[in-house]
């Protein structure tokens, strides 16, 4: 399931997937792979992604069941 919400966020920020990527301590590719729901990231690096886009987990991760992001 595709991460709107993260990208959404990302894009607000004016920042690109690389940029992203080097706040956190990532791959540009790992960025990518969240925001097209390939890759299920862990716990901590959520919360490093909510903190670098100033969002709650809830912001960026909840999702209501049987609904798509």
């Amino acid at each position: 399931m595709k991460n709107k919400k993260l990208k959404m966020a990302r894009v607000e920020h004016d920042l690109s997937q690389q940029e992203l990527a080097k706040k956190v301590g990532v791959s540009r590719q790992t960025i990518g792979l969240i925001e097209l729901g390939k890759y299920n990231p862990t716990l901590q690096l959520c919360l490093s992604i909510c903190w670098a886009l100033d969002k709650s987990l809830d912001d960026l991760f909840w999702q209501d069941k049987g609904s798509e992001q």
